[in-house]
């Protein structure tokens, strides 16, 4: 995105939502010119990116977590038993400097050792944001070790164990969901395990990375009609590719005795792209609340679970979602049906490369609404082939309340 982009999105939060009590920050700050990046540029882009949001939002609580595209080069980041000139230490050092300036001096230690850390928000309630970089199929040094290699899950289990066993609420933080196909399966499994167990202590979970507007469901591994967490997949201010730049709201059950930290509704803003440069002035606005335009009484996770199977049947709520996906880009291409069931797909999969396991059912509804089942295809197949025989003399081919994600 260019500078005014991101200087005037903030500038709009802080007078629009003055009232916001945190900020978490997914990650991807430099710009993904990946060929052109060095290290210098990158901690520059850092240092200034930093500071901005200090004095953007002075007293504001900030909670970050780190993109892939920080490192140089891009997905670029060895384990911590890689030392000297390899080491990734010239990052995280860097980043535990900047960090600290919203967190406390305690995270200094797992920060430095793989840009990973565990803070009390307040009592009852803590944040966890993981590096998402040692799930990343495209940081090759996980060929090295690519089950756990800087013993990040390790840690959070004994940081979800802790925290259940003094009855806090947490709330997971990162930028590549670990859902999505760039995250390792061996890794996404144990992850998908982990929520699993600690279903009753993470509330929610927040990521980056696609640059859509979306979700991913984890289902209960021994009952898999059992909806029991979600992974927020928050949209971003860079428009790459072919996307408004937008953030996202949340509103949390808040400071209560019994609360329970959850994700009561959320938001999301974009700026017209297409009226901005026309106007060469941008306007922020809301695109939708979650709640009022589902209809959904909570996004608790069976309540989105339904709502994905109201999807799979009703082409209406599908539309409306894939224009939210899109951020209501003009330019977003059309969808039939593989399409419908690739997105309804990655909505259920919040466990990397594992699509049979949740989408074999829901594809074949699918199927069944949008008459593309196997009889359908085959007739299908078979008049295209007669068309085109027929047509050969002149057959002619035409090709065709909280979350900013910066990339």
């Amino acid at each position: 995105s260019p500078k005014r982009t991101v200087d005037h999105m903030l500038q709009h939060i802080a007078s629009t939502h003055p009232d916001i009590d945190y900020i978490l920050w997914t990650g991807d700050l430099p710009p993904h010119d990946v060929w052109n990046q060095t290290r210098e540029e990158n901690l520059m882009v850092l240092k200034q990116t930093v500071e901005q949001m200090t004095q953007m939002f002075p007293g504001i609580p900030i909670f970050p977590a780190l993109g892939n595209h920080e490192a140089a080069p891009v997905n670029s980041f060895p384990p911590p038993f890689i030392h000297n000139d390899f080491s990734i230490e010239w990052l995280y050092s860097v980043l535990d400097i900047e960090w600290r300036k919203w967190l406390p001096s305690s995270v200094s230690r797992t920060v430095r050792h793989g840009a990973f850390y565990s803070v009390l928000v307040r009592p009852g309630f803590r944040i966890i944001s993981l590096n998402m970089n040692y799930c990343n199929n495209k940081n090759w040094w996980l060929l090295l070790n690519s089950t756990d290699p800087a013993k990040e899950l390790q840690w959070f289990i004994y940081e979800l164990q802790s925290a259940e066993f003094s009855g806090e609420k947490v709330h997971v933080i990162g930028h590549i969901p670990p859902g999505h196909s760039d995250c390792l399966k061996v890794w996404s499994r144990n992850y998908y395990e982990i929520i699993n167990r600690y279903e009753s202590t993470v509330t929610a979970q927040f990521f980056g990375h696609t640059h859509y507007d979306e979700f991913e469901l984890f289902y209960d591994t021994k009952d898999l009609g059992r909806a029991v967490n979600i992974a927020f997949v928050g949209p971003s201010v860079t428009p790459y590719a072919d996307l408004n730049p937008g953030y996202r709201i949340y509103y949390v059950d808040g400071d209560h005795e019994k609360s329970t930290r959850m994700v009561v509704d959320h938001e999301t803003w974009i700026m017209n792209l297409k009226e901005a440069n026309l106007y060469d002035y941008p306007i922020w606005y809301k695109l939708y609340s979650m709640q009022s335009a589902f209809k959904v009484p909570s996004l608790l996770p069976q309540e989105l679970d339904n709502l994905v199977n109201k999807m799979a049947e009703n082409q209406t709520v599908f539309d409306l979602y894939y224009r939210f996906y899109w951020k209501n880009s003009p330019v977003r291409p059309s969808c039939d049906a593989e399409c419908k069931k690739r997105l309804i797909c990655d909505l259920r999969s919040g466990r990397s490369h594992d699509r049979k396991t949740l989408c074999q059912e829901i594809e074949s509804r699918i199927d069944a609404s949008t008459n593309v089942g196997w009889r359908a295809w085959i007739y299908n197949g078979f008049a295209l082939s007669v068309s085109v025989i027929m047509a050969i003399p002149a057959l002619t081919y035409q090709i065709p309340k909280f979350v900013m994600g910066f990339g």
